[in-house]
């Protein structure tokens, strides 16, 4: 049952009582590290109703990146409601297309300083592909944005702070109709990249309909923002794309799902299974006992910091027929291994200079992975600047990225040359 919307002592009552249970877990230390946790998503504290505009019409427009609708939204840093941030925010909806090239909508949130742009050339776009938020259709973005409970408000602040419009994708079936096809490289690219063309097609949002844009990620969304970086040459060549930012890119599912098993992050495990099923159309219930059909759906309902303790340290053994392992299953499954195998980053070349924030301490995503995706592109001859850093844990590392992160998209903005370390990467 949600509770009203109106109460901003209960929403802080809440807030304060699941940061408590999350401390006792040990998953944060403090509230800085939850404001800025680069994957753990705050729960979507009653995100307010807006099914009409959510739903999906009859017949959507012709091009990808054509807006559907769009109206006037709000961008609150705190879930009581305190910090707003100054800006003209705009909720939208727009056409993009799914991994099979059929058109979709799907919704996002585009934010542009209300400060006259002060540097070098256009008002330049960042699209921020947002980190792990849940499978349910409140934890989309642009919903926690308009309430205060966005994990990556204060980040995305930043960049506004920074004179750059932002645009933020809600993905695949947050909010809107069907799954949120979680972990899908193509889908989420396409929508990040889309994202851009909206923003840039939105009259209210005020930005160039050409100028200089880039993006940026980290965790789910550093995987989004990757895949837009080798998708983009294709997909939206005329985009004016300076540079693609991705911290903790789970480039490999196979060693992140092994990684996770029966850890801390084990919903996250959960909810990959659920999105690349969807996503793909594999029905995975007759692999899966009792536990594991309820596991499958229970994961479905809190967003990720209410998801973390309800599933932690589960094994997913204890939920397939066979007493397999879900990471087994990827390996010994055809159909499954096919799917995975099809989200590995790595296999197509960025065009455009490319940063790697990763940190060598992370507990969710292996520091490897994020170094073999800089060998893999460095290999075909991309830009790439690898940028490890001792932030402790997934949470940490996000903490630890972001100065270098604002810092080096500045750099690209301002025309300066982005400078490849692929020399070193082998002995970072």
């Amino acid at each position: 049952m949600k509770l009203p919307l109106g109460s901003a002592a209960r929403r802080f009552r809440e807030f304060t009582v699941t940061f408590r249970l999350t401390r006792r877990i040990g998953v944060l230390t403090s509230a800085a590290a939850l404001a800025v946790a680069g994957v753990v998503a705050a729960p979507a504290l009653y995100a307010e109703e807006a099914p009409s505009f959510y739903s999906t019409p009859a017949t959507l427009p012709a091009a990808n990146g054509d807006v559907i609708r769009s109206e006037p939204s709000i961008f609150y840093l705190d879930p009581i409601q305190l910090i707003k941030i100054d800006a003209n925010v705009n909720r939208i909806m727009y056409r993009t297309t799914d991994r099979l090239g059929k058109p979709i909508a799907v919704t996002g949130t585009v934010i542009t300083p209300k400060t006259a742009w002060l540097g070098v050339g256009e008002r330049p776009i960042v699209a921020y592909a947002a980190g792990t938020q849940g499978l349910a259709d409140e934890c989309a973005p642009s919903r926690q944005l308009s309430v205060g409970s966005e994990y990556e408000g204060p980040f995305v602040s930043g960049l506004i702070a920074r004179g750059y419009a932002v645009t933020i994708t809600d993905y695949q079936g947050l909010g809107t109709a069907g799954d949120h096809t979680y972990m899908n490289r193509v889908v989420q690219g396409r929508a990040v990249l889309d994202s851009i063309r909206a923003a840039q097609r939105l009259p209210a949002a005020g930005v160039p309909a050409n100028g200089p844009v880039a993006v940026h990620g980290y965790s789910q969304g550093g995987g989004a923002a990757a895949a837009a970086a080798e998708l983009a040459p294709g997909y939206a060549p005329e985009l004016k794309l300076k540079g693609v930012s991705a911290g903790a890119v789970p480039a490999d599912l196979f060693p992140v799902a092994r990684n996770l098993d029966g850890g801390l992050y084990m919903a996250f495990l959960g909810y990959a299974t659920v999105g690349l099923t969807a996503g793909y159309g594999i029905d995975i219930s007759p692999l899966l006992n009792a536990a594991g059909q309820k596991f499958m759906a229970d994961v479905r309902v809190p967003c990720t910091l209410g998801a973390i303790p309800q599933f932690a340290f589960k094994q997913s053994s204890s939920l397939t027929v066979d007493g397999k392992s879900i990471p087994s299953l990827l390996d010994s499954n055809t159909q499954l291994r096919e799917t995975i195998a099809e989200q590995r980053i790595g296999k197509l070349k960025p065009t455009v200079p490319v940063l790697i924030s990763h940190s060598s301490l992370d507990d969710v995503i292996p520091y490897g992975v994020g170094k073999q995706l800089a060998l893999d592109w460095c290999g075909k001859g991309a830009n790439v600047r690898l940028a490890p850093n001792l932030g402790p844990t997934h949470v940490g590392g996000a903490v630890a990225s972001y100065p270098g992160a604002f810092a080096w998209l500045e750099a690209r903005f301002a025309g300066l040359p982005a400078v490849s370390n692929c020399w070193a990467v082998p002995i970072l």
